[in-house]
């Protein structure tokens, strides 16, 4: 299989660096990529930060509904990231930030997204990231939004949404009650000129949902003494 793109890392816990290559996963890869997605999931200290996927989601994007990418180093998966293109239904993120159902389809998911925690801090999930990005075009369908979710203080996740361009559109309940941000990147906007915008710190979910309401969008995240989020119209 073609590799998309090679590189080296670090091992954060021996030290040691390894040379790593990335590419189109497969469906007999998901026994390996479940195995990652439960080692990630033991590691982490906050489990409701993670949506984790199921067999069958797995499945379904692997069998054509969207795009996996894989890191392997010192003969394993250590990352992999996910797009899909998801059904239309009452649960789509299209209706969270008010787009009308007709535009529904042209909006395409980055879903699950993960490294092992001994290889954090390579930027592997920008490079991820860009590779897959990059990839939209083999999907033969034109995608204008790009959505996802993303649990309140996930700093990390939040951090690479906001390097992509992505902005918070929305913050909900999704997941049976799980509050979620939702960010979008509407791919046929070169950018908009800041106007009035308003640092609010992150832990602070009400007065966020209040800007939001008033048209405000978050669009960066910042560390004052803590973190906080801009929100800008």
């Amino acid at each position: 299989m073609d590799n998309l793109h090679n590189g080296t890392v670090r091992n954060q816990q021996t030290g040691e660096m390894h040379t790593f290559f990335m590419r189109k996963l497969q469906m007999e890869d998901l026994n390996e990529i479940e195995r990652m997605q439960q080692e990630v999931i033991r590691a982490a200290d906050e489990k409701n930060t993670l949506q984790p996927l199921t067999t069958e989601e797995f499945k379904f994007i692997l069998d054509g509904n969207g795009l996996m990418i894989g890191v392997f180093a010192d003969g394993r998966l250590i990352g992999f990231r996910a797009l899909l293109i998801p059904p239309i239904d009452e649960e789509h993120l299209g209706f969270d930030i008010g787009l009308p159902e007709e535009d529904l389809s042209s909006m395409l998911y980055q879903e699950i997204s993960a490294v092992l925690p001994v290889y954090r801090g390579n930027r592997l999930q920008r490079q991820m990231a860009d590779a897959i990005m990059e990839r939209i075009p083999e999907l033969q369908r034109n995608f204008r939004y790009i959505a996802c979710t993303v649990a309140p203080m996930n700093i990390p996740s939040m951090k690479d949404k906001f390097s992509q361009g992505m902005r918070i559109a929305a913050l909900k309940e999704k997941y049976e009650g799980l509050l979620r941000y939702i960010f979008v990147k509407d791919l046929g906007m070169e950018g908009t000129e800041s106007g009035e915008s308003v640092m609010i710190p992150a832990e602070n979910v009400t007065q966020q949902k209040s800007y939001l309401k008033s048209g405000y969008s978050g669009t960066a995240l910042e560390y004052r003494d803590g973190w906080f989020i801009r929100f800008e119209r």
